[in-house]
């Protein structure tokens, strides 16, 4: 079957295709992968290109690593706090 589309004064011949069987699975799983591919292409650039930056940029990992111990130091002593002040609390409970 010919489809005859006329536009101005130019005829252009168009042959239909066939619809087969799976081309939309197809197309689909094409699209699957390409958005897999760009995703692991985000995580390498996270895993290579920022500690390349990081070091570029003169900050090492000496002072994340020192950044991390003072967070977890303070953890540590808001927890004795909080520990301490639940004692106090139940000894004056326990005196009234």
């Amino acid at each position: 079957m010919f489809v005859y589309l006329l536009r101005a004064t130019k005829v252009e011949h168009f042959v239909p295709r066939k619809k087969r069987i799976g081309d939309e699975e197809m197309r689909e799983a094409k699209d699957v992968v390409r958005i897999v591919g760009m995703i692991l292409l985000g995580v390498f650039v996270f895993a290579v290109g920022v500690p390349l930056v990081f070091a570029l940029a003169g900050v090492t990992l000496g002072v994340i690593g020192f950044l991390i111990h003072v967070a977890v130091m303070l953890i540590k002593l808001a927890v004795v706090l909080a520990v301490g002040y639940l004692i106090l609390v139940g000894i004056r409970a326990l005196l009234r």
